[in-house]
């Protein structure tokens, strides 16, 4: 999509990015917003471990409120610059919950399809941070604070040194 220039952070492309990457047996459904396919009713939560569970907006028939948050969501991300509209993006899809199954890999792929349209490398987050990373993210399920993750993120871009703003004297 990124090299056909067909890329862009709607929609379209994010429900079809989820089709290809929750499309499995074990899925509810996939491609389309909670409440737009067959089910209308079930609201799944996300497992925070010891934590608990996250619970996201209620699946509604039609999706309304999905949509609306996805929308407002996506034109306040306009005003971003490229790495932040990114990273942001994946953050806002984790947490939203849009689909019943896929959200954090298809919030990724999208994430990486708006850096890559501007010319900046995709970020992967390295086997040996997995931990890292799903620790950073049941605090941001729990806090909504993307401070956290923003900076995990940027850590695990190729580029890092460039993007993260030095070490203060304290070492902090």
């Amino acid at each position: 999509m990124v090299k056909n220039g067909e890329f862009s952070l709607s929609k379209p492309i994010f429900t079809e990015l989820n089709g290809i990457v929750a499309r499995k047996e074990e899925a509810l459904e996939w491609g389309v917003f909670r409440g737009e396919g067959q089910e209308k009713n079930y609201t799944p939560d996300v497992s925070l471990g010891e934590h608990g569970h996250y619970t996201p907006l209620p699946t509604l028939p039609g999706a309304p409120e999905l949509n609306r948050v996805f929308n407002a969501g996506v034109a306040d991300l306009q005003a971003c610059e490229a790495f932040e509209r990114a990273t942001a993006f994946f953050l806002f899809g984790a947490l939203q919950q849009f689909f019943f199954d896929g959200n954090k890999r298809t919030s990724r792929f999208m994430m990486n399809g708006v850096l890559m349209s501007h010319g900046i490398d995709a970020i992967s987050v390295p086997a040996a941070k997995t931990q890292e990373f799903n620790e950073k993210m049941v605090r941001f399920y729990l806090s909504k604070d993307a401070t956290e993750m923003m900076k995990f993120l940027a850590g695990c871009h190729p580029e890092a040194e460039a993007i993260l703003p030095p070490p203060e004297e304290d070492g902090n």
